[in-house]
């Protein structure tokens, strides 16, 4: 009977170990595949190959991602006004869940958004909401954004869906990186 219960408890803890290294390794794995999807660079947006939808024209027309990795991701859009004239927004986000406001914009819009990855560990997704005001009446859009790369890492496609007092809309921009001389 002693034998029984020895090998039963070293079964038991042969299973624990187990149990263990399989969460370890899942750990592990889970944080080289979200440390793998670098967006750094510059990038420029193909707008052949964009489907820009009822808003999209007023896109950003290049993205500098100036650091990207495990714990956040900082971005500068440009984009150009009526005038012509460029409009940069830059935003700092990490992917703990909170929220960052940023400034600047379209008629001085302030935009609060937070980032997570994808289940899968290989897209990002931006929550955001813009308010601004037009004539004197407090605007806001609601928008989604999900950041994947492709092409080995030479395109990068923001597929957006938001909603606001105008309606709604989807993007997919498709932007590819800036090769330097």
């Amino acid at each position: 009977m002693n034998i029984y219960k020895a090998l039963r408890r070293q079964w038991r803890s042969g299973k624990s170990t187990i149990l263990i290294a399989a969460g370890i390794l899942t750990v592990c794995t889970s944080a080289t595949v979200i440390a793998s999807v670098d967006f750094s660079g510059e990038w420029k947006l193909n707008e052949q190959k964009s489907e820009l939808g009822q808003f999209g024209g007023r896109s950003a027309k290049t993205i500098k991602v100036t650091s990207s990795d495990a714990k956040g991701i900082s971005i500068e859009r440009t984009s150009t006004n009526q005038n012509g004239e460029a409009v940069v927004r830059k935003e700092s986000l990490t992917f703990d869940g909170k929220e960052s406001e940023s400034a600047g914009g379209f008629g001085n819009s302030v935009r609060k958004a937070s980032a997570k990855w994808s289940d899968d560990g290989q897209s990002m997704i931006i929550n955001s909401v813009t308010t601004f005001d037009r004539n004197g009446e407090k605007m806001e859009v609601k928008q989604k954004e999900t950041w994947k790369l492709g092409d080995s890492g030479q395109t990068l496609t923001i597929e957006s869906n938001s909603t606001s007092s105008f309606g709604e809309s989807t993007t997919k921009l498709v932007y590819e990186k800036v090769k330097k001389a």
